[in-house]
């Protein structure tokens, strides 16, 4: 029994005044008048002690709101996408709702049972994170497998600048290869020029160094002066950044229907890409990653910086008589590697053309009095 209710009825059974009752027990005269005021009202339970919580708060988040965060939160789950406190409150702005804090959201989300706490995930605060100073400081490449509907096993190869996270690019092809590899590369050259380096794995199709020799990515990097940089056998954790890309891939790929052919699985990579680049919020750079790509206020490349501008990578098919096109010139290369796709490296005035397994055919200084060029100077 509770002090208040042993005072009352000291008053009420007992026969004590309000006055013998409160110098017993040590109290007030005015609040044991209290005490018998809530017991007439309300009896013994009346006296329990009262919460002195206000009744209402004017800093609770909205029931309205809480009911939208916990609709988006099942929403982008549905969809495959990022469902944190964080793309959460971006989709209430973008909505021009007012978003709470992050750590708001994320109890609204623990109470209505949409979060499963797991004590062996790594806290954030022992994560290191590094990345680059500026875009095209360093882009990051691998590739995954991922199937169509009737099973067949297909590949994405993907190119990520390390610093803005903008995804350069994402490609479904059968199979990847060091041709690929190649490809990929020099279109994203030439729509955002060159980078200072690359972080790649060990995989064939981007280095040789552990069978010897180069391979046709070597080369090219190595004509570009861009630097190569590998990860340690073994070690996926170097490539952290497009490793977790990938999850976040998959988990939206896995929502959407099976595609059945590879144009239908590139025009969804497509639609993703547009997607992650502009309206997804990244944690890591605090907006999209097309904003933080655009209002960088410099961008790397060869020599950090300036970005080198005046080399250009071209992918062009031998002509049966044996010449290419370059700018409105012909240039000779040879009869033998008639329709043979080739890489053309233009720097300035200086021309050199690569075999497709990365090898020199030769070299040669343009003369823009003529139309037709060479024949190369054969690699030394």
């Amino acid at each position: 029994m509770s002090k208040p209710q042993v005072i009352v009825l000291s008053v009420v059974v007992q026969g004590l005044s309000k006055a013998e009752a409160a110098r017993r027990y040590g109290v007030s005269w005015q609040w044991v008048h209290t005490l018998l005021t809530r017991y007439q009202a309300g009896g013994l339970e009346a006296l329990e002690p009262r919460s002195r919580r206000p009744a209402s708060n004017a800093r609770a988040t909205p029931h309205d709101l809480r009911e939208r965060i916990v609709e988006l939160r099942k929403q982008l789950d549905a969809d495959g996408l990022d469902a944190g406190p964080v793309t959460i409150a971006t989709h209430l702005t973008n909505a021009g709702l007012t978003a709470p804090s992050t750590s708001t959201i994320r109890r609204i989300l623990h109470e209505a049972g949409l979060v499963v706490p797991d004590p062996s995930k790594r806290p954030r605060s022992s994560r290191h994170r590094f990345a680059a100073d500026q875009p095209n400081e360093c882009w990051q490449s691998d590739f995954t497998h991922w199937h169509l509907s009737d099973g067949a096993d297909v590949e994405i190869i993907d190119w990520l600048d390390d610093h803005s996270r903008l995804l350069l690019s994402l490609t479904v092809l059968t199979r990847v290869t060091g041709h690929d590899v190649v490809n990929t590369f020099t279109d994203n050259i030439n729509t955002y020029g060159p980078p200072a380096s690359t972080l790649t794995d060990n995989g064939s199709v981007y280095t040789s160094r552990f069978t010897g020799g180069r391979n046709a990515f070597e080369y090219l990097l190595a004509t570009l002066g861009i630097r190569q940089n590998n990860g340690h056998p073994g070690h996926p954790q170097t490539q952290g950044k497009i490793e977790r890309f990938h999850q976040t891939l998959k988990r939206w790929l896995a929502a959407q229907p099976p595609p059945a052919t590879l144009a239908q699985l590139q025009a969804l990579l497509d639609a993703y890409r547009d997607y992650y680049n502009t309206r997804r919020h990244h944690t890591a750079v605090k907006t999209t990653p097309q904003h933080a790509w655009d209002t960088a206020q410099c961008h790397g490349g060869p020599g950090h910086p300036p970005r080198q501008d005046d080399a250009t990578v071209h992918r062009l098919t031998v002509r049966p008589n044996g010449t290419i096109g370059l700018g409105g010139l012909a240039i000779s290369v040879s009869a033998r590697h008639a329709g043979t796709k080739v890489t053309a490296i233009r720097d300035h005035g200086h021309v050199t053309v690569y075999a497709p397994d990365g090898t020199a055919i030769g070299h040669l200084h343009l003369n823009h009095d003529k139309r037709y060029q060479g024949p190369l100077t054969p690699a030394a």
